[in-house]
């Protein structure tokens, strides 16, 4: 296994997994796999994404802070005369 990996310029553990999942699987075991994680827990809902890409598109200038602090808001103040939120 360590003559092979050297010609591969790989590592012995390399084609130790290899060998496992074409064991396991044949030979659609080696073929690619993405390498994408298969779920992100802190990310943000498809709404929150939405509204922040709307926002983004108002207000171009607006940095991360300012995004968060207009979308934690409950909705717009009643003292607001010009209808901002």
């Amino acid at each position: 296994m360590t003559e092979v990996a050297a010609q591969l310029g790989v590592s012995r553990q390399t084609v130790s997994g290899w060998k496992s999942r074409y064991a396991a699987e044949g030979p659609a075991g080696l073929a690619d796999r993405s390498r994408r994680p298969g779920s992100c827990p802190h990310q943000a809902s498809a709404e929150v994404e939405a509204a922040v890409c709307e926002l983004r598109r108002k207000h171009p200038r607006w940095g991360p802070r300012r995004l968060a602090f207009v979308l934690e808001r409950p909705g717009p103040s009643r003292r607001c005369r010009r209808g901002c939120a």
